[in-house]
């Protein structure tokens, strides 16, 4: 939990009363209909004067509820280095660092599921803190849930996303319906990026249901790299679906970057 802290401080914040849109009474802007908006929400008055729908917006007036869902699987646990953490690491570290920034600034956040609900308050990390460090799934890939996301809220995925993306979709469709808007953080090893492998290898999945050997991996790379460019351009197109933002950290790389990149999504911004 002092490493999250530590990261979060080094994130410089916007004002947290700046304008953005929310559940408040005051007008603040029309723009136009996104995927995943529910036709209720559509100003018609507006609508009738193009061929375009538009939505009437409030300036947010009260805090928000986000929520976390962190992949707690098995495939999460690879490293390809022992310099570097687990992604699982890097996710909670990602996840935690999150949540401090967002109740510092009054948000309330919690976790998807029914372990931690959203609830503001410095006594939130220590549980959120507690819930992930405990979390293991048996399973080789991770599933996300819509179950406790609040209505009109936002919501943050974390995870390799290399398993069945139906789950991923049915999860996001959910979200969608409650009006819950938020980003998904495809979180990789930089091995699993490059595909550094060569001669006789033996490819085995961390919870031990898959194994492949070969003997010349490098005939594998080429094969390999297009269907993770594939698995990337579908993850895009499930969140463009959605109005959801998405992108790719490394856990190589620093995760300040990955921090603010989150922050600058939960609030609406790019």
């Amino acid at each position: 939990m002092a490493e999250a802290e530590l990261l979060a401080a080094t994130v410089m914040m916007g004002e947290h009363g700046r304008k953005r849109a929310g559940q408040g009474d005051e007008f603040w802007q029309y723009r136009p209909v996104n995927a995943g908006d529910s036709a209720r929400l559509i100003d018609w008055r507006r609508s009738a004067r193009g061929d375009a729908h538009f939505v009437r917006e409030r300036e947010w007036q009260s805090a928000q509820s986000v929520t976390l869902w962190v992949d707690p699987a098995k495939s999460m646990g690879f490293s390809g280095d022992k310099a570097r953490p687990p992604k699982a690491d890097r996710a909670r570290l990602l996840a935690l660092a999150t949540a401090v920034l967002l109740l510092r600034a009054g948000e309330r956040v919690g976790l998807a599921g029914d372990a931690a609900p959203p609830r503001p308050g410095r006594a939130q990390i220590v549980k959120l803190a507690a819930v992930l460090s405990g979390a293991e799934d048996a399973a080789d890939y991770g599933a996300p849930t819509a179950t406790g996301m609040v209505s009109h809220g936002r919501a943050l995925f974390l995870s390799d996303f290399l398993g069945d993306l139906a789950p991923v979709e049915a999860a996001l469709t959910a979200a969608a319906d409650r009006g819950v808007r938020g980003a998904l953080i495809q979180v990789l090893d930089p091995a699993e990026e490059e595909f550094p492998f060569s001669g006789r290898t033996i490819f085995e999945s961390m919870g031990g249901g898959m194994r492949h050997e070969t003997q010349q991996a490098g005939d594998l790379r080429d094969r390999y790299l297009a269907r993770l460019a594939e698995r990337k351009d579908q993850l895009a197109q499930l969140g463009r679906a959605v109005g959801w933002h998405v992108t790719t950290h490394h856990s190589g790389q620093p995760a300040q970057a990955a921090l603010l990149w989150i922050y600058r999504a939960l609030q609406g911004g790019r």
